[in-house]
């Protein structure tokens, strides 16, 4: 349900059908992302609510634009490797992380389930936010040790993706998540209760958020347009690229572990079968060489090795990181929406005013109020591309230097092999 491109007069245009319409047309379309976020109530005036000042949410203007106010206290939190607990006396276990917030440096234990219940309202309560998808609950295929561990990377980029962006990191459900001691159960049923209750959801969500005031504050809807258009062929891309990196990665590191490894250790037993040949001629002189080209055997066989493991320290990671991002790019799609939808509204007001159907000063609520959305949205889009770039330019530098160390250790293998033959 895309609002359409070119706004109709409500009711399919006829010069009968537009006279009705007095003011601007609603979406008919309830399932619209625009409708569910609470968009359009925001938009056409119908949300109402106190905004505390603890909940206001700042986007202030950057170097290049909207961006969201950082946060003034900065933390990040560890998350180690997880335990099994035991609940109703040993009657059921479960496995639980242990999370270290370096902003209060006391750990909590938080299950999977407590991960996904806070992943639950984010997702409600944030309908312009990008909140990072968690990685899957439960292991296809994977032995249990590889899946958790595997699990426990996917949710370390998660929380790192939570901590740094300024406004989830302040929230009060996550900083609850954080803090809640574990052995507190009734403080934790409050914390979520009263998450669950907030009313800054939804179409009130965008009554929380402050914008630039003033001259050169309000942002011009063809230039708001056109970039977030060219932010949708951006995602568009980097979405099927990323999908092609995954799968290639993957495929080369399957070829690692099985082909790879398989090659390197037939040449191995080659070498290996060459110099036992060589040991039936019962010589001393050539004892030197057989020896030589036996090492040489177990230097392709580990070789062989080395490729098998591989993979884990260098493509895992990479991989780990596109699931994240496939993640962020699955949710775009709604926030651009949502701000497509406002668009669509300030077009139609104007037109509504134009043809003397509406008071100016209603169409100008309408288009202060997608001023806000857009500078929401823009302030997004611009935390996405910056942590993008932080994450994988770190991301490729560690691949590149796991890659070198790799062919380090190839290399000294070799010349190990190598120097056997010096003494022959």
């Amino acid at each position: 349900g895309h609002p359409p491109g070119h706004p109709h007069p409500a009711g399919g245009g006829g010069a009968g059908a537009a006279k009705s319409s007095a003011t601007v047309s609603r979406n008919l379309n309830r399932f619209s992302t625009f409708v569910k976020s609470g968009g359009e109530a925001f938009v056409l005036g119908e949300a109402s609510g106190f905004v505390k000042d603890g909940d206001k949410l700042c986007v202030v203007l950057g170097p290049r634009g909207p961006e969201w106010q950082e946060n003034p206290y900065p933390f990040q939190c560890s998350i180690e490797d997880p335990t099994k607990q035991t609940k109703f006396k040993g009657m059921k276990s479960y496995i639980a992380y242990k999370l270290v917030p370096s902003h209060t440096g006391q750990q909590v234990h938080r299950r999977y389930k407590h991960f996904d219940w806070l992943y639950g309202r984010l997702a409600e309560k944030f309908p312009v936010i990008s909140v990072p998808h968690l990685p899957e609950k439960q292991a296809t295929g994977r032995f249990e040790e590889d899946f958790i561990s595997k699990r426990r990377k996917g949710l370390a980029w998660w929380m790192d993706h939570m901590c740094s962006h300024p406004v989830l990191a302040q929230c009060d459900a996550f900083q609850h998540f954080l803090t809640c001691p574990s052995t507190d159960e009734k403080a934790w049923k409050q914390g979520k209760r009263k998450a669950e209750k907030d009313e800054m959801v939804g179409a009130n969500f965008f009554l929380t958020i402050s914008v630039p005031t003033g001259p050169g504050a309000s942002l011009d809807l063809q230039e708001v347009e056109s970039q977030v258009d060219g932010f949708k062929a951006f995602t568009k891309k980097m979405d099927e690229s990323a999908l092609q990196l995954n799968h290639t990665a993957n495929e080369f590191a399957r070829k690692q572990v099985t082909g790879f490894k398989k090659e390197y250790q037939k040449v191995g037993h080659s070498f290996k079968c060459l110099s036992q040949a060589f040991e039936l001629d019962q010589q001393t002189f050539s004892a030197g060489l057989n020896q030589a080209i036996a090492f040489t055997a177990e230097a392709y066989d580990a070789i062989g090795d080395l490729f098998a493991d591989q993979p884990r320290q260098d493509l895992d990671p990479v991989m780990d990181l596109l699931a994240l991002y496939q993640g962020h790019l699955a949710n775009f799609p709604d926030i651009i929406h949502v701000q497509k939808g406002a668009l669509t509204k300030v077009k139609e007001s104007k037109r509504h005013v134009e043809e003397g159907k509406m008071e100016l000063q209603k169409a100008e609520g309408i288009q202060e109020r997608c001023n806000i959305i857009s500078f929401a949205t823009l302030a997004e889009i611009n935390h996405f591309h910056k942590i993008r770039v932080r994450d994988f330019k770190s991301q490729m530098q560690h691949f590149l230097q796991q890659q070198i160390l790799f062919f380090q250790k190839v290399t000294q293998k070799l010349e190990e092999a190598l120097h056997k033959y010096d003494s022959v």
